[in-house]
Parts: C-alpha cells; sequence; structure tokens
C-alpha cells in the first residue's frame, strides 16, 4: 500500500466516522417527536419511490426546473459507480470495475455523458438561480442563495475533476487499459495532454479534488438545505400519498380521551410526529409550495415553505437541548408557534393542498398547520371571532348559520322524497342522499339539491335522506383546529347512520363527501361514498338518462380542491359538460390538479379576508378571463365564492354559475 492510499484511508475513515456521528445525532433527534407508522404498505411505498423519487414525476410538472434537475438526479444516481471506482483506487491501487467486461463500458460510457448532462444542468440552474428564473428562486434569502451556488458549484467540481483524472489517466495509458474509448468526453480532452509528468501531476490533483469534494459534499448535505439529496428518497416512501384505503389528506383524530394529556395539537417541535420533523430536514427551500398557495398569492402572509422551514430552524435549536436534559436554557422559553409561525399565517390557510401537490419530495404541510391550529383552538382558545359563531351555530344547530334543524327538509317540500325515519331503515333504498348543510339552507344551493334529486328520480334511484337527523360532517370544524366539536358531530351522525344501517351515500358537497369517506372510518363509521359527479357521470354512461336537449354557449369548470386534489375527481363532470349538445368546454389556465382555490376551504368560509386580495376574487377574475358564458362548479362553497366574485366584477348579468347538477338537468329529456 502506497502512502497515497494510506491517507486516503484515513480521510476516507475521519469523512465516513463524522457522517456517521451525524447521521446517529439526527436520528437521536427525530426521535424527540411523536411515534407515527409509516412502515406498512410496503408494496404501495416502494410504487410512490419508483415513480416519484426515481421517475421524478412530480418535479416534472415544471417544464423547466423539471428536466434540469432530472439531469442532475440521474446523473448523480450513474456517476455513484464512478465515485465507487474512486474510493476503490484510493484503498487498492490500479482498482477499477473493468472486470464487469461490457457492463463496465456501459458505466464507462453513461458516466461520461452523464458529467457533460450534470454540468450543463448545473450551469444553467446557477443562471436561472441568479439572472433569469422565476421570482421565488430570485428572491431567496441570501443564506438561501449561498447555500445553493455553493452545492452546485461543489458538484460542477466533482463533474470537472471526474472527467480531468479520466483524461488524464486515458492520456497516461493511451486508453488501453481503461476502456478509453467507451469515454467518448474524456478522450476527447486526453488529447489536450501527454504522457509526462505534468499530466500525472494533473491527474493526481483532480483525483484528491474529486474525492476530498465528494466525501466533503456529504458531511456538508445534514447542515444544508440540501439535505434533502440524502432524504428525499426516504421522504417519499414515509409519505401517505396513495398509501392508505382513505384519501390523501384526512387528518389523523386527536385522542380526546386521553386525561394524561396537558395539551392538544402542537406548540413546539415534541408535539410533532418524526415524520413531520423529518419533512423539515427534507425541504429544497424551492418554494413551489408558496408559489401555488392561494393565500400567499393574494397576499396574505402564509407562505407554507416558510413553515417547514421555520420548523427546522426551532427543531435545530430545540433538539439539542431537549436531548442533553437540560432545563435552564433561554431556548426553552420559546416555542415554534408565536415565536416562530404565527397564528396569522396560519388562519389564512385554505387547506386546499396546492403546496402538498407540488412539493416533488412530499411534504405534508397541512396536516401541520392543522395541529397548530389545534393547539390555539383547543389548549390556548385563541381563533378568529367568525369562528366563535361559527362554533356556537354548529353546537346549538348543527349547521353553521342559525337555521333551525327542524328546517332542514323544507327544501324537499313537494318533491316525494321519503326520509329515513319514516322508512325505519336504509335496507330498501340504493342511497342516502346527504344532503349537506348548504343543500339544506342556503337559498342558491338548494336548487341544486333539487336538480339532484329530480335527476335520481328520474333515473330511478330509490332514496332517502335523513332531514333533521343529519347535523353539519364537521369539516369546517376540523379544519379549524376544533377537532372536540369535529368529532362530537361526527360521532353523532355515525351513530345515526350506523342505526339505519346506511351502506350507501350520494352527496354534492365535496367537504361532506370527503369527510364521510375518508375520515368517518376512523371513528366507526364505513360508508360507500360517492359524490354527486360520479354518480350523474355513471347514469349518463349506462343511458339511464340521456342529455339530449342543448344549452348553447360555452362552460368553464372550477375544480374543487376537495374534490379534486383530496380526491383524484377531475374527469366526471367535464365528462358531463363536454356531454351536453352544443355545449363547449373551456378551461381556465389553473386547472385540474394545478386549479386555484375558491378561497372558501379551512373554514375560510366562515371567516373575512383581512389581507390583499380576496382569494375568490383571484379565482373568479381567472375564470372570467375564459370569456365562458358559465361558470361550472361542483361545491356549494365553490358557488358562493365563485358566485360572489361575479357580482363583485359586476359581471352576474353575462355569466351565470351553475352547478353540474344543474346543468345536466337542464340538458335531460323530461
Amino acid at each position: 500500500m502506497e502512502i497515497k492510499n494510506i491517507i486516503f484511508l484515513l480521510v476516507l475513515i475521519a469523512a465516513f466516522a463524522a457522517f456517521g456521528y451525524t447521521a446517529r445525532r439526527v436520528f437521536g433527534y427525530l426521535k424527540l417527536g411523536k411515534p407515527e407508522n409509516r412502515f406498512d404498505h410496503f408494496d404501495k411505498r416502494i410504487s410512490n419511490v419508483l415513480a416519484i423519487a426515481f421517475g421524478q414525476t412530480k418535479i416534472l410538472r415544471d417544464p423547466i426546473a423539471g428536466p434540469i434537475h432530472f439531469g442532475i438526479f440521474w446523473g448523480f444516481v450513474i456517476l455513484l459507480t464512478a465515485v465507487a471506482e474512486s474510493i476503490g483506487e484510493g484503498l487498492m491501487p490500479g482498482f477499477s470495475f473493468s472486470f464487469l467486461g461490457p457492463v463496465y463500458s456501459a458505466i464507462a460510457f453513461g458516466s461520461d455523458i452523464m458529467a457533460v448532462i450534470v454540468l450543463a444542468a448545473v450551469i444553467y440552474a446557477l443562471f436561472r438561480r441568479h439572472v433569469s428564473g422565476p421570482k421565488r428562486l430570485r428572491e431567496l434569502d441570501k443564506p438561501s442563495q449561498l447555500d445553493a451556488t455553493m452545492i452546485l458549484s461543489a458538484i460542477a467540481v466533482i463533474m470537472v475533476s471526474m472527467l480531468l483524472q479520466n483524461a488524464t489517466r486515458i492520456a497516461m495509458t493511451d486508453g488501453s487499459s481503461f476502456a478509453g474509448h467507451w469515454r467518448p468526453v474524456s478522450t476527447a480532452l486526453a488529447g489536450m495532454f501527454g504522457a509526462d509528468s505534468g499530466t500525472e501531476i494533473i491527474f493526481e490533483l483532480s483525483w484528491w479534488i474529486h474525492i476530498v469534494f465528494v466525501l466533503g459534499f456529504l458531511n456538508f448535505l445534514p447542515y444544508s438545505k440540501h439535505f434533502h439529496v440524502l432524504t428525499s428518497i426516504p421522504n417519499v416512501y414515509f409519505s401517505n400519498r396513495g398509501i392508505h384505503l382513505e384519501g390523501d389528506g384526512a387528518l389523523k383524530p386527536l385522542n380526546l380521551e386521553d386525561e394524561t394529556a396537558e395539551k392538544f395539537g402542537a406548540s413546539d417541535i415534541e408535539d410533532l410526529t418524526w415524520k413531520q420533523l423529518f419533512d423539515s430536514y427534507t425541504c429544497t427551500h424551492c418554494g413551489r409550495c408558496t408559489s401555488v398557495c392561494p393565500a400567499n398569492i393574494t397576499g396574505k402572509l402564509l407562505s407554507p415553505k416558510k413553515i417547514i422551514v421555520d420548523t427546522r430552524t426551532r427543531f435545530e435549536e430545540k433538539a439539542p437541548v431537549l436531548a442533553a436534559g437540560t432545563t435552564d436554557s433561554p431556548v426553552l422559553q420559546r416555542q415554534l408557534l408565536h415565536d416562530f409561525i404565527t397564528p396569522q399565517e396560519l388562519w389564512a390557510c385554505t387547506t386546499c393542498r396546492a403546496c402538498v401537490q407540488e412539493c416533488p419530495v412530499m411534504i405534508e404541510h397541512v396536516d401541520e398547520i392543522v395541529d397548530l391550529r389545534r393547539h390555539l383552538t383547543l389548549t390556548e382558545g385563541e381563533f378568529p371571532e367568525q369562528l366563535q359563531v361559527l362554533y356556537r351555530n354548529l353546537e346549538n344547530n348543527f349547521a353553521p348559520w342559525q337555521f333551525s334543524p327542524d328546517d332542514r327538509a323544507a327544501w324537499a317540500d313537494g318533491l316525494d322524497i321519503p326520509q329515513l325515519s319514516q322508512l325505519g331503515s336504509a335496507e330498501e333504498i340504493d342511497y342516502l342522499f346527504w344532503v349537506g348543510c348548504s343543500g339544506s339552507f342556503d337559498a342558491r344551493y338548494k336548487k341544486v339539491s333539487v336538480a339532484l334529486a329530480r335527476i335520481m328520480q328520474k333515473a330511478g334511484i330509490r332514496f332517502a335522506i335523513l332531514g333533521k337527523e343529519e347535523k353539519c360532517n364537521g369539516d369546517a370544524a376540523r379544519r379549524a383546529g376544533n377537532e372536540y366539536l369535529a368529532q362530537t358531530l361526527m360521532v353523532d351522525n355515525i351513530e345515526k347512520l350506523n342505526s339505519y344501517k346506511v351502506k350507501n351515500i350520494v352527496t354534492a358537497c365535496p367537504h361532506c363527501f370527503h369527510s364521510l369517506k375518508n375520515e368517518f372510518p376512523q371513528f366507526g363509521g364505513n360508508y360507500n361514498v360517492i359524490h354527486h359527479s360520479q354518480l350523474i357521470s355513471e347514469l349518463v354512461q349506462l343511458s339511464v338518462i340521456a342529455l339530449d336537449k342543448p344549452i348553447d354557449g360555452t362552460v368553464t369548470f372550477h375544480d374543487s380542491c376537495y374534490l379534486g386534489r383530496y380526491n383524484d375527481i377531475y374527469d366526471q363532470p367535464r365528462n358531463l359538460i363536454e356531454g351536453i349538445p352544443a355545449a363547449e368546454l373551456i378551461e381556465m389556465e389553473r386547472s385540474r390538479d394545478k386549479g386555484f382555490c375558491c378561497g372558501a376551504g379551512g373554514a375560510q368560509m366562515f371567516m373575512e379576508e383581512t389581507e390583499g386580495k380576496r382569494v375568490n376574487i383571484e379565482r373568479t377574475e381567472e375564470a372570467l378571463a375564459t370569456g365562458a358564458d358559465t361558470i361550472a362548479s361542483a361545491c356549494p362553497f365553490c358557488m358562493t365564492m365563485m358566485t360572489d366574485g361575479v357580482k363583485e366584477k359586476g359581471k352576474q348579468e353575462e355569466v351565470e354559475v351553475k352547478d353540474i347538477a344543474e346543468l345536466v338537468y337542464e340538458a335531460m329529456r323530461k
């Protein structure tokens, strides 16, 4: 073993020892978070890793940054073999993977080509970050910009040094023992060097630069925002996106029966789960979440990226103190909530999950925001004044407004719709029609309830309603952090539904749909729940009902967040519009899973926007820009917000806002 190999061995041991120490420390800190099972459904989690981590499907949603990142990511994956070969050579003089024969030739060729691709991607990424990129990149704080520049520069050095060591080796050996003919870029560069001592010195320098930068890069990552290079793949694996039977975005219930609990919700890092803390390590600071956040876009203080970055800052500040068992540190006088993240930020969230949809490393922003809201509401009793009215109405009237529960079925007068209390059981019906609070009490949306009821009657569907026995599903209370009130409403509803042996439910409200389908099972309410757009679409496909009356004009469809991003229902409403004779569907610029929130989710329906532009105005302007005659929706909240927006813009005489059910009923043969 030569002196070079001995020195390298010492460097390698020191580098891996340092990384091992850091990894052990980080793992120990993560154990400070609350336990959470993220090890189930191995097959689905691996599928996510293959599609999202290795296939880069989420990052490729961005037509510019996507290919850049794809090139850098796969360049690193392929170039790991070159790193391993350099390490092997450092331990054993003359080591290479040439014994792999044709496989080695493919590896050599791939490494050479990918090095150039990565270099090109890095150069463009630096240009985009500092000169021509989107606002979210150019307006990063100086530490983040410096961090990114250092990482990208280090990657460039690693690529250049690798090409140089390959080129000089080829020049010294004439490529005979190094599969030089399979390294076209390095072979071309080799022409710059001769087989002399100067070339050997350049080779040694480039080899050392390459390996030191690789090992230094490895140890710098845990202290950088680029820690995601190591954590993104496991974070994707541990994400619950598409993993469980319940849909995405089902909030986890609090154990309100725990008499030992001193507080509910999260106020600091120890109240978050280990996965939420791991999310903070995985954040890339790319700002994609904030760039699509409706609150941030319309001038509110909320930035989903800041929520996650602040969590990591607080985590790195407090974890060492907790791990050491220190009790008198000034760090303990602060907390994540209030000192890092303000209530003003949290209450601006519409829970639309655009941030979660766009995050390339599967961070779950909304869950943390709701956990922090839970602490504000349940432990501190601090929430917007308008929510006090909401809570009081839900407690007294089982609806968000001051309507008597006895009037829940008034919308159905004269329609000959039975109530389950009259039937005694749901065994003889096809569906329970869950009308919802808006469908029961909102003057505008009661027309949608009537349209849906008449469609089902025309189709021969046997259905019934609960009438005054139906209570609010608890969605708004739960998203606003009032888990106690939400669970009370959900459990009361479940007891009633189960007493009638309800199996199948149809509803026109995506918020009811999501709660009934994905969150009621947490408390023993297991039902087959479908949205009215799904049911009507199926009826049309089966020719049970026919759409043969033309509706002249253009229609643009607004996607409900709780129908689309939460439950992946995008096609059925559009299919219905396109199936109406003479109707023409026009898409808004932001549609489907890139759709823009109406501004009503997360209990915002019952709060006033006091900052910036109203979210519903932003969305209405986008809808009006299409020139459509009708704005279609499939959600009572969306209908209210879009209707208010059209009135605000003075376009109510020119543009109508209608529900999918109304359009279908108008187009049906009576």
